[in-house]
């Protein structure tokens, strides 16, 4: 009943609205038609009947579409904007067009596209990007396009495509992606694949082809060579110190994140701390410790220093730094994690004791940690909690502890028994 009075108004209004001067609006075969080509326009018109269906706005001069230029027209089902000089479509300037079903922006200039618009045409069936200056297209571009029947990005400047991307065209048959600069490694292999065994038409299939690497350029993505591709896994294990950094008066925490992968997997680390959540693209610091030029650090040596080689340094280890530590690796093909929580555990109430019964009851049964040159590694997934231990002040175990070589002193560190192994041990939860 709502969706009757909404059609009954738009007639209404419509017929009390007059066409824009230079166009020309009619019915023809049961379509409200407004036609604007070829007028030389530089900016869409206001004042067209709100039951217009089809809009044709091809070959003039508009240099981009702004938020809401199409609200007087909600029940379009057409828009043709070829063949014109539009740069940037704005976010809301598509969104309100619900019943759009067809839509051409091809032979344009656009580089700068609002996709999120695109979620809100879920009855669109055809859509022409082709010879544009598109880039990127998100992985979620086309998530609400079901019915999408056609859909051409041929000419433009797409150098990859996320895996997934047509993954939601559940209709489509006619696929054009020809004649763009594609970046033949690891992250369009699945193209290739999805490619050689889909359904979709894919017209002019040896113009799919690789402008890069060098070595592969004018390659057809159907004729790619297998490549050394996998996706990254991580390995995370921790040391009471690490050469050639600068220790503080305090515990000196070091993480070391192992990463594999093809290509090199990008690291990133995630830490939560009870006064927030801290993110650090690695590195941020160079082999000295200090700051890189660039970085958003608050003073010469970060808080947390990550290093070109995976390694994470806290040089001053407190209460502050308590939380969860994560190292995640990503590539092409994908991202793997590995993570950590790190506390601080104060002297007195028996806790010695319980630990140390604890570490030892676990290194009997064989489980808990093993060493590799002073480094503490987990014997499994459950064994993912560090515990530093900090004895009482002047008491023997610290006078044992905070001996070594000069400048890396390590004061108010408890040894169980006499293996400098215990400076860091792992337990389960």
């Amino acid at each position: 009943m709502q969706e009757l009075r909404l059609f009954c108004w738009v007639a209404l209004l419509g017929l009390a609205q007059a066409c824009p001067e230079p166009c020309d609006c009619g019915e023809k075969y049961g379509f409200q038609i407004a036609d604007c080509a070829y007028r030389d326009l530089e900016a869409v018109p206001p004042g067209f009947p709100a039951n217009v269906t089809t809009l044709s706005l091809s070959a003039n001069r508009l240099p981009g579409l702004p938020e809401g230029a199409f609200r007087e027209v909600p029940l379009l089902q057409s828009l043709w904007l070829a063949h014109n000089e539009i740069r940037t479509v704005a976010a809301g300037a598509l969104a309100p067009l619900g019943h759009l079903k067809s839509l051409d922006l091809s032979h344009n200039l656009i580089s700068d596209f609002a996709w999120s618009d695109l979620h809100n045409l879920s009855a669109l069936q055809l859509l022409k990007m082709d010879s544009n200056e598109l880039s990127f297209i998100p992985r979620d571009a086309f998530r609400s396009l079901h019915a999408l029947r056609s859909l051409q990005l041929n000419h433009n400047r797409l150098h990859t495509l996320v895996e997934g991307t047509f993954a939601p065209l559940t209709a489509l048959s006619h696929l054009q992606i020809n004649d763009n600069p594609f970046d033949c490694t690891c992250g369009i292999v699945w193209l290739k694949t999805w490619a050689l065994s889909t359904a979709v038409s894919i017209p002019e299939q040896d113009n799919i082809a690789c402008t890069s690497p060098h070595v592969l350029k004018g390659t057809p993505l159907s004729r790619l060579p297998p490549l050394p591709c996998s996706a990254p896994s991580v390995q995370l294990s921790y040391q009471p110190s690490q050469d050639g950094a600068e220790l503080r008066p305090g515990f000196v925490l070091a993480l070391h994140c192992d990463v594999d992968g093809q290509p090199a997997p990008q690291l990133h680390w995630h830490i939560q701390t009870p006064g927030g959540t801290v993110e650090i693209a690695s590195p941020n610091v160079g082999t000295d410790g200090r700051a890189l030029p660039g970085t958003l650090a608050a003073s010469s040596r970060p808080r947390f220093q990550a290093f070109a080689n995976g390694s994470l340094l806290i040089p001053d280890f407190g209460k502050l730094e308590e939380g969860t530590y994560s190292c995640l690796a990503t590539n092409e093909l994908g991202s793997a994690e590995s993570s950590v929580d790190v506390a601080l555990a104060t002297p007195g109430e028996g806790g010695e004791d319980t630990l140390g019964r604890r570490f030892h009851g676990k290194a009997a049964e064989g489980k808990g940690c093993y060493t590799v040159d002073n480094e503490v590694q987990p014997s499994g997934p459950e064994d993912n909690v560090v515990i530093i231990y900090l004895s009482r002040a002047g008491s023997p175990e610290a006078a044992v502890a905070g001996e070594g070589a000069p400048g890396q002193r390590l004061p108010g560190l408890l040894l169980l028994g006499q293996s400098f192994l215990l400076l860091l041990f792992l337990t389960s939860l």
